[in-house]
């Protein structure tokens, strides 16, 4: 089943670490690469996924992985 989420992030400094975080959520199996969506100006990342592939946990810990933190998410 396909969930969304919407994860805030701590901040985001620059549009080449938008690139960086885009490039590491499309790379994970089960996020719908169509959805992504990150605002520079909220530092909020959206998506949709499928929660039989990939949990929130893992999402998160993808961007963690990369260098950035996350305050919290939210699925629906």
């Amino acid at each position: 089943m396909m969930k969304s989420a919407t994860i805030q992030l701590e901040t985001l400094a620059c549009p080449s670490c938008m690139q960086k975080i885009e490039g590491a959520l499309k790379r994970l199996d089960g996020i719908d690469q169509e959805t992504v969506k990150i605002s520079f100006n909220t530092s909020k990342v959206k998506l949709n996924f499928e929660e039989e592939k990939l949990s929130i946990e893992e999402i998160e810990n993808a961007i963690s992985k990369i260098g950035y933190d996350v305050e919290k998410s939210k699925v629906k």
